[in-house]
């Protein structure tokens, strides 16, 4: 069982895996396929975001995310199935820029705390979460079939959206 109020009392880096994983939200945005517009157009590398670059995110999901549910239908194996699947780990989340700023770990991350909608603040349900539209329920469609070419024509402004 879960400490209450836990992330009030530990940094992201003290958690046990079992508070990391309970600090995601569940909002499956991280399942969207994301593409950098540059304007230099030289297909550099997207570890982090240059001067002249910007972020989009689109409506594509990857084909392993349940979008009734926003979770993944393979979690344990996602990376191995999917190798550029992102996977936040206590190492790697101060170089993961390309997390929405609704993204639980990114709030906590720089000090805002949890949203209101967020399923420990709410009896573990992911309901006001959905209500609030902060979820990619019902917003999605699948990369199944996709080429990267077409991304850009599914561009979406949703994601970025933080309520409180």
């Amino acid at each position: 069982m879960l400490t209450p109020n836990f992330w009030q009392q530990k940094s992201l880096e003290d958690m046990t895996d079992k508070e990391w994983e309970a600090i995601c939200d569940g909002c499956a945005k991280c399942c969207l396929h994301k593409i950098i517009d540059d304007d230099e157009g030289d297909g550099g590398s997207t570890d982090v975001l240059r001067p002249g670059e910007q972020l989009h995110y689109t409506r594509v999901a990857c084909h392993l995310l349940n979008t009734k549910s926003c979770e993944c239908t393979q979690y344990a194996k996602r990376s191995e199935l999917v190798p550029d699947c992102v996977k936040l780990t206590k190492d790697n989340l101060q170089d993961i820029f390309f997390m929405p700023p609704s993204c639980s770990y990114r709030r906590l991350y720089e000090g805002r705390g949890l949203p209101s909608w967020h399923p420990l603040l709410n009896k573990g349900k992911k309901t006001a979460m959905h209500k609030a539209g902060m979820s990619v329920r019902g917003k999605t469609i699948s990369d199944d079939g996709m080429s990267v070419d077409e991304l850009e024509d599914y561009i979406a402004i949703w994601p970025l959206a933080d309520l409180d």
